[in-house]
């Protein structure tokens, strides 16, 4: 679903006005006619036709800030097709799960089919981090609110603005639940690297600080497979959510393949 398909950020539209409208042929901005629309209440509509304006002209100018402020927080899977060739996909890699106490080893970043990453003690500062984020229309992270960004936040005395999709609650929408490995498993996406779990990652972190360069080489190897593999899943979700949105004989489509 593109975000020229929604009319559910504005004020008075509900789901089933929305799904109502699709049904009656309205199913993108430019084809919304009061007259078409019922169910739709004068007041309504002007926002509908405000909101319509400047959506426009923001979405044209690749502003995923304007959009993530307006959709409600469990529809902003919206936002995806839009900006998925601007996304960041991140991770991180830590010693605990207490920034206060524990330390990032690794942050990797997959963008445009490139993937960096950065290692503690050699390049991981908030400077380059706030680099990768700066360039990235939307962020997206498997657990990422609650644990990737807060820990970077406090890890690295820095602020995450940009605009985040945080597939764990996409994926509990379509009757995805546990960690992001399970999930994976359970989609049938595959990893190139190791198959380790977090708490291998704090070992091989260990093993790496007393000189094992390959205890670096197999933890940089499956943060990054995080991280590729985050794409993978948010197409999957994405389109399927789509395909639960949108009414079986309705024309709208999607450019993400079926999992």
């Amino acid at each position: 679903m593109r975000i020229r398909n929604s009319f559910i950020p504005v004020e008075g539209v509900g789901a089933t006005t929305e799904r109502r409208m699709w049904e009656n042929g309205i199913r993108e901005w430019d084809e919304f006619r009061v007259d078409r629309a019922p169910g739709v209440g004068a007041t309504t509509a002007s926002r509908i036709e405000a909101f319509v304006d400047e959506a426009g002209e923001r979405l044209d100018d690749r502003d995923a800030r304007f959009f993530d402020e307006r959709f409600p927080s469990g529809e902003r899977w919206r936002l995806y097709e839009d900006f998925r060739d601007g996304a960041c996909f991140f991770d991180i890699e830590t010693t605990g799960l207490s920034p206060e106490r524990d330390r990032v080893t690794t942050v990797s970043f997959h963008r445009d089919g490139d993937t960096t990453t950065l290692v503690q003690g050699e390049d991981l500062s908030a400077e380059p981090v706030r680099e990768q984020f700066d360039a990235a229309d939307l962020l997206v992270t498997f657990n990422g609110a609650r644990f990737d960004v807060p820990f970077l936040e406090t890890a690295l005395g820095m602020e995450v603005d940009t605009p985040h999709l945080d597939l764990m609650y996409p994926c509990k929408k379509v009757g995805l639940s546990g960690g992001l490995k399970p999930i994976e498993k359970e989609l049938g996406i595959a990893r190139d690297g190791p198959e380790i779990t977090g708490r291998d990652a704090v070992r091989l972190w260990h093993e790496y600080e007393r000189g094992d360069e390959r205890a670096l080489e197999r933890l940089v190897s499956y943060n990054r497979d995080d991280t590729v593999n985050l794409r993978t899943l948010a197409d999957v979700v994405a389109g399927r959510l789509h395909r639960e949105t949108v009414p079986d004989d309705d024309p709208i489509g999607t450019s993400l393949g079926a999992d």
